[in-house]
């Protein structure tokens, strides 16, 4: 399969472009780049003008801010089919409000902002997704501040992991598998907890059969019973 083929039947894989037609896709197609991130590599560093915006081909990268202390939190893990570092393409002259590093050795197609402002001026019928994509996020981030503010620490880690599972996880066997590219105290940044926290909460929720926690990965093996402890209805 040629770039631009590859490039096509990923691009019909975004489900912000789902309104593309044959025509769009393959000028879409026609923008793109390859670019190639080996692990721990970034796709682009908060703060650096927003050039490029990227669809996942292969691999995996998560978006993380950095504070100015160096803390840093994670907002959400990038696998295949997933556009991101979009803002240059609806705001000129923006910045990228976070980073895109690699977890694995990953590939995304690069398309330049403007250029694919563009497209989105020529094409209105595209714009729905993007607004789609970003109104997503902004309601994640505020549903995110409303758990910091207003919920226990083992209902956070709940949400998280639910979200987790409806951002990368698969369906096995024994419930959801959510493979973890990413250290126990990166889990406790995103959810304002500590290690010891995570560690705990997670022993005690295997022990009580609601999933399973191994070195790299989790399965939730009751999704039900997350949900309804997540959202404060179960004793943790």
């Amino acid at each position: 399969m040629n770039d631009q083929a590859l490039f096509e039947s990923a691009i019909r894989r975004v489900m912000v472009l789902k309104a593309a037609s044959d025509d769009d896709v393959r000028a879409i197609a026609r923008l793109g780049i390859a670019r190639a991130v080996e692990e721990s590599g970034f796709f682009f560093f908060q703060g650096d003008n927003a050039e490029y915006l990227y669809i996942m081909l292969t691999g995996r990268a998560k978006l993380c801010q950095i504070a100015q202390d160096g803390q840093q939190v994670n907002l959400r893990t990038l696998v295949p089919g997933q556009l991101f570092g979009a803002i240059g393409a609806v705001q000129p002259d923006a910045v990228y409000p976070a980073c895109a590093q690699a977890l694995e050795d990953s590939v995304a197609i690069a398309i330049e902002s403007a250029v694919f402002g563009h497209i989105l001026e020529t094409r209105p019928h595209l714009s729905f997704g993007m607004m789609k994509l970003m109104t997503g996020y902004i309601q994640e981030i505020q549903e995110r501040y409303r758990e910091l503010a207003t919920e226990r620490a083992e209902q956070r880690i709940g949400h998280v992991l639910l979200r987790l599972a409806g951002q990368t996880g698969k369906r096995v066997e024994q419930g959801v598998l959510i493979e973890l590219q990413f250290s126990r105290q990166e889990l406790a940044e995103m959810t304002g907890t500590t290690i010891y926290t995570i560690s705990r909460t997670l022993s005690a929720w295997e022990k009580k059969g609601y999933l399973t926690s191994k070195r790299e990965c989790v399965i939730i093996t009751n999704p039900h019973g997350l949900v309804r402890l997540a959202e404060g209805l179960d004793d943790a």
